[in-house]
């Protein structure tokens, strides 16, 4: 394994670790759009493009496709979000 490969933390661990998903604008581009992903005590720990978001995990309307975003982060939070 590289240096630069990105390892995930297990999913049971990211549902301890990560308190809120929040669909929001980015900073930098208002016509952009992004999941930023907190703590449980409100801490920032990374963030994931809102449009590679849905075209891979490809949600359906309503609350399911809410579930399937959230389980797609989920299984995706970089273990280094714990050294922050």
């Amino acid at each position: 394994m590289s240096n630069d490969e990105v390892r995930f933390l297990p999913f049971e661990e990211a549902v301890n670790v990560v308190g809120a998903i929040q669909e929001e604008e980015d900073l930098d581009d208002a016509t952009h759009r992004i999941f930023t992903v907190y703590s449980k005590n409100d801490r920032e720990l990374c963030w994931f493009d809102f449009d590679e978001v849905v075209q891979d995990a490809k949600p359906t309307k309503g609350e399911q496709g809410k579930e399937e975003v959230t389980n797609y982060i989920l299984h995706r939070i970089p273990e280094w979000v714990l050294d922050l």
